[in-house]
């Protein structure tokens, strides 16, 4: 009789402890910039009963000219102790490249600035983004300190917009290497990259360049975590372990994990993605130890 009123009593306890420790407020549609009839936008996802946890900054794909902040890869991590906030960019149709990395500096920057409304810890931040989010992800992470790349959107200029990691998903980091191989996405009207840079690629080199992450790999830049489907047709796995490669040679700390049958936006998670994105979270910033 006792062991059967204690499972009961487990059965019970074990579900509502499972689900306080699992429990996320999220706050949605927190404006934090606006360009005409435009206002940017921020879903924050934030653990209960976590003191000040580190933020993750999560940034969406769609070929730069669609795509939603709703679409966060990684909010799963707020019920690991991490807050997570899902942010907008111009489209390439409002405005080409800079634009876009201006608007995530600038949403770094008003995270950073609001930081003690929200409770949460932004002296450390992991962006992390997929596929043309990967691309800015891997762009905030290479460009630290490029003034050029900084721009004025949303203010809070005294703040820095610095990452202290980076988990970049399938995204590009070279253009010219992608005009190469994939002309079709980079020099034709239909591809997003051409949309973001304004024209084809081989006529806007400089600024193609200046789009690169791998232009700005600098012996500074923080750690990355880095996500690709070796089937991916749409962004070559190349793009990845190519940023990958230069990070090595640069003796700078960088990840890569493949998987062997995904594609491009995979569905679900592979078998050992969650943990070794936990890992290295925790490595870099253990949650609970916010200030």
């Amino acid at each position: 009789m006792r062991s059967v009123l204690l499972s009961l009593i487990a059965a019970l306890v074990l579900p509502l402890s499972l689900l306080a420790e699992n429990q996320v407020k999220i706050t949605k549609d927190i404006p934090f910039a606006t360009f005409g009839d435009r206002t940017l936008k921020i879903d924050l996802h934030m653990p209960q009963g976590v003191e000040n946890p580190p933020l993750v900054m999560f940034i969406h794909g769609g070929g730069w000219r669609n795509g939603s902040r709703k679409g966060c890869k990684i909010a799963w991590a707020a019920r690991h102790g991490y807050a997570v906030a899902s942010v907008e960019y111009r489209f390439s149709q409002q405005a080409i490249f800079p634009a876009q990395i201006h608007d995530c500096k600038g949403a770094l920057r008003w995270l950073r600035a609001k930081q003690e409304k929200y409770r949460y810890d932004a002296s450390r931040v992991v962006v992390a983004g997929s596929s043309a989010g990967g691309h800015l992800a891997a762009l905030m992470a290479t460009s630290g300190g490029v003034k050029a790349l900084e721009g004025t959107t949303a203010g809070n200029l005294d703040q820095s917009s610095r990452v202290q990691a980076s988990i970049p998903y399938y995204g590009p980091s070279d253009f010219l290497l992608r005009s190469r191989f994939q002309p079709s996405k980079t020099d034709h009207p239909n591809g997003g990259a051409y949309g973001l840079i304004g024209g084809p690629v081989q006529e806007n080199l400089e600024l193609a360049n200046q789009a690169s992450p791998v232009t700005y790999i600098s012996k500074d830049d923080p750690p990355l975590l880095l996500l690709h489907g070796l089937k991916d047709k749409t962004v070559y796995p190349r793009q990845s372990q190519h940023l990958h490669e230069l990070y090595l040679q640069g003796g700078l700390q960088s990840q890569l994990l493949l998987g062997p049958d995904s594609g491009h936006g995979w569905k679900g998670f592979w078998p050992d993605e969650k943990e070794t994105i936990l890992e290295f979270l925790k490595k870099h910033f253990p949650p609970g130890e916010g200030k």
